[in-house]
């Protein structure tokens, strides 16, 4: 219902564990493996939308061969052009060579993406532009097969400063301080380092070059590749990696910030960002599905052994809970039911808002996000118009009517379906007072389902900004003339910016934040502000590990009921009738709906890495001096 958060960008990695041949001889289509990855990124695009990549790598090809294949769009339909592309290679070479397409061998000679190994990525950008050259995967390209490195990721580092000092300080020149970059060149730099240590070693075992190179193939310690890469880390990752001669690794984050997922039969190894993709792409059952640990490695070996490594130690998982509030798929089976344990665990506060009148209530929801933590609010709403009804049944006496009993379980809560986005309307207009007249009618609203004696409840996934709210859904929902508005967070208010790859940088953006700047500015206690700023400008330069989050100060002095108030104040337009009552999941909700993702850092402020502190005290810094860029 508020305005838009970007997603995080998401990986598929697929590695057929049996020859071409094979999947030709039992699926009919030397694409299977391309067919399958098409179908794990089309099912994460919700993760991705400002471009996409695909590589693919070929196992034992000769010299003078080209091995790895890599397709890259940042169009608004990349990934159907990525596959357009891929499925012509194919299509040409049979149109030509029809008596070949049965032809494992040739076809891996002659056509891209018809390799063993092959890795996805869907971007959604959180720094700098969208242009190609910023979309995953990045290809690191050496004439010793061992040496070509391709990477792809879903991750946010927040210490690049230091981490490119330290690229710097071994005698590389990096071309840009970026982290993608920064992570190709760590990984890269220690892919070199254990190659070159096996050289040495067989050299001196007086193996011939050639021999050497099929040695370092078999003997690669990806484990402690990955150890010495990621040691200065500090960030929320997923990230994906493929070697030139088939070699390949998903290491994910010692806090388990970011999501990852693996299955494995005797035919193929499959890593996704979400559970159910898998599920539905190979039709598999969940129990056959596992979480990558924290801290550990998917090691994919040029053999087909596959192992979970420990890379670094894990710490205190804090997967991240908005993860389950907003962007993952809704199908999986405890995101789910999470949901709708968040729809539930608001209903006092909602029957509060109401009065606990709930005959004369409507409940809605907007966006489609929010439907499942709807259907819970409305399960919990349910329980307390039963308690309800018994209660109204028992002082009816001994010997009531039929009629006064058929009119007591004749209460029911009233769901309506009030707004409808209308798809084909697209506010192509930049000139704020134009579009907002266009936003004001994206949504269709259903006239004549709330009467002016009804409490319109509408629920949502979040609040971030609130602009979208102001602007133009209020006063949607205000045509309906009822008598107050009760917009429903599911997540708690968002007080803190996110520094671990999803774009929510800037705590001027968020209206919690603004609100609790107001109320301070409300009750004369303007001196926090400068304070804070003071304190966050004194650690500025000090060690990560050596900061705290100042920035809590700010909130310190009031409630969650009374920046409520202020953000209901704050977003209300001025021409409209309606009272209007914003409620926000409890901190203690969110824990009850997640308990296994106690990642609460955008509410609460309680980073799980040292990074994360450094973060949001720099983007208070940038606030107060009015610098509108983001803090890492």
């Amino acid at each position: 219902m508020s305005d838009a958060i970007k997603h995080e960008c998401g990986i598929a990695l697929i590695r057929l564990l049996k020859p071409l041949d094979y999947y030709i001889e039992k699926y009919g289509s030397a694409t299977y493996g391309i067919n399958k990855m098409y179908l794990l990124m089309e099912k994460q695009h919700n993760r991705g939308q400002d471009g996409a990549g695909l590589a693919n790598i070929k196992f034992d090809v000769e010299p003078g061969q080209r091995y790895i294949s890599r397709y890259r769009s940042n169009t608004s339909h990349a990934i159907k052009d990525i596959f357009e592309k891929v499925h012509h290679k194919f299509q040409t070479a049979y149109d030509k060579h029809p008596d070949k397409i049965r032809n494992a061998k040739w076809l891996k000679e002659n056509v891209a993406f018809t390799g063993e190994l092959s890795l996805g990525h869907l971007r959604y950008g959180t720094y700098g532009g969208n242009s190609i050259e910023q979309c995953h995967p990045f290809l690191r390209q050496n004439n010793w097969m061992t040496r070509n490195l391709v990477v792809a990721g879903n991750f946010n580092l927040t210490n690049v400063d230091e981490l490119f000092n330290l690229l710097v300080s071994i005698g590389q020149h990096p071309k840009q301080m970026s982290d993608t970059v920064t992570v190709m060149e760590k990984i890269g730099h220690f892919l070199d380092v254990e190659n070159q240590i096996l050289f040495d070693k067989y050299k001196e075992q007086g193996y011939s070059h050639q021999e050497i190179s099929s040695l370092i193939a078999k003997d690669l310690n990806v484990q402690n590749i990955l150890t010495n890469s990621s040691l200065d880390w500090d960030g929320g990752y997923v990230m994906a990696g493929l070697f030139g001669h088939g070699d390949a690794f998903v290491l994910r984050d010692p806090s388990g910030i970011r999501p990852a997922f693996f299955y494995k039969d005797d035919e193929v190894v499959v890593v996704a960002s979400e559970r159910p993709v898998i599920q539905t792409a190979f039709n598999v059952p969940i129990e056959t599905i596992q979480e990558i640990k924290p801290g550990h490695a998917l090691i994919i070996k040029k053999d087909g052994k596959v192992s979970e490594e420990m890379v670094k130690t894990p710490l205190k998982k804090t997967a991240c809970s908005f993860e389950r509030i907003y962007f993952s798929r809704g199908s999986d089976k405890d995101i789910y039911k999470e949901r709708k344990q968040l729809g539930r665990n608001i209903c006092d506060l909602v029957l509060k808002a109401i009065d606990n009148d709930l005959k004369n209530s409507v409940f809605s929801f907007i966006p489609n996000t929010a439907e499942v933590s709807f259907y819970g609010l409305m399960k919990g709403l349910q329980d307390k118009l039963n308690e309800i009804k018994l209660e109204k049944i028992k002082a009816l006496g001994p010997n009531p009517s039929e009629e006064q009993l058929m009119e007591i379980l004749a209460l029911r809560n009233r769901i309506e379906k009030i707004a409808i986005k209308d798809a084909k309307l697209r506010t192509f207009i930049t000139q704020d007072n134009s579009r907002d007249d266009l936003v004001a009618h994206v949504y269709d609203i259903t006239y004549g389902s709330v009467y002016p004696t009804d409490n319109l409840v509408i629920i949502d996934d979040s609040i971030v900004r609130g602009t979208t709210l102001k602007q133009s859904i209020l006063k949607i929902l205000d045509r309906l003339n009822p008598k107050k508005i009760v917009v429903v967070s599911s997540a708690p208010q968002i007080r803190y910016p996110d520094c671990y790859g999803i774009d929510m940088a800037k705590l001027g953006d968020f209206i919690a934040f603004s609100a609790a700047i107001q109320l301070l500015k409300d009750t004369n206690q303007e001196h926090i502000i400068t304070a804070t700023y003071q304190q966050c400008k004194a650690q500025e330069h000090l060690p990560k590990e050596d900061m705290v989050n100042h920035v809590k100060n700010i909130y310190k002095p009031f409630t969650a009921e009374q920046l409520s108030k202020k953000i209901a104040e704050m977003l209300t337009p001025k021409d409209i009738n309606a009272e209007v009552e914003i409620v926000f999941q409890t901190i203690e909700g969110l824990h009850d709906a997640c308990p296994d993702h106690t990642g609460d850092w955008y509410f609460t402020g309680n980073y799980p890495t040292p990074g994360g502190n450094k973060v949001v005290n720099k983007s208070f810094i940038n606030y107060y001096e009015g610098k509108n860029q983001r803090a890492y």
